[in-house]
């Protein structure tokens, strides 16, 4: 039953959220959110390619460390990596096309490099090349309140993109499978060129830009689901 409601699964020795959408039978499509979301935050998205004439079984979990998944205070995104591998495979699926936004497009990235027979389509939302940041990023005050995500998860993943582990960018020639890159323009946080870079390291890439910022999806979700939809139905 299609529910926005999420349901759990073990997967790599924790518990993960995921939400569902779609025919069980029909091809499916793994949506991974950006750092601080949930799940949720695709059910624009999701409910559209969920929907007729040519449905898919849309799965948007919540990554480890956000939401209603466990908080297990280990973070690194080779081990959200090894999540979705393990999820996957909880599911009964072979492989899956799949969808990254930001942190989530890493966790693709990687997923792709380390398991490639698992990802039949790859498509990275304003994903930018594993280079360090330059000046670092400083530590960020912790918010007030509470948060739907681990503070811990926000320190790691910074320390990450601050020193990417080279073996990111040097495997990057190991994803095969077809793979569209959005990047979200001038509007973005993310600096395009090296948007653009990523494009360039994988193989079977192509660049699409649409004009709306980091959250493409969000602020434009027509446009990007022409230009999502367009890509799966190659």
């Amino acid at each position: 039953m299609d529910t926005v409601e999420p349901h759990t699964i073990e997967a790599n020795g924790i518990t993960l959220a995921c939400r569902t959408w779609g025919p069980p039978d029909a091809p499916p499509v793994l949506l991974l959110h950006c750092r601080g979301a949930d799940g949720a935050d695709w059910t624009t998205v999701a409910e559209r390619l969920a929907a007729p004439p040519a449905p898919r079984r849309v799965y948007a979990p919540d990554l480890r460390g956000h939401g209603r998944s466990a908080w297990p205070g280990e973070y690194g995104v080779e081990a959200m990596s090894d999540d979705i591998r393990a999820l996957l495979a909880a599911l009964g699926l072979d492989s899956a096309d799949v969808v990254g936004h930001s942190l989530g497009g890493l966790v693709a990235c990687l997923l792709a490099q380390r398991h490639p027979g698992v990802v039949r389509r790859l498509v990275l939302e304003d994903v930018c090349a594993p280079v360090p940041l330059d000046p670092p990023r400083p530590p960020a005050p912790r918010p007030e309140g509470e948060l739907s995500f681990d503070w811990a998860m926000v320190r790691a993943t910074d320390e990450q993109r601050n020193a990417p582990d080279p073996v990111w960018w040097d495997h990057m020639g190991r994803i095969a499978m077809p793979t569209l890159v959005i990047g979200g323009g001038p509007a973005s946080l993310i600096p395009q060129d090296q948007v653009a870079q990523l494009a360039a390291l994988i193989p079977d890439a192509t660049l699409v830009t649409v004009d709306a910022g980091h959250l493409v999806h969000q602020r434009r979700p027509a446009r990007f689901l022409a230009v999502l939809e367009e890509f799966l139905a190659r």
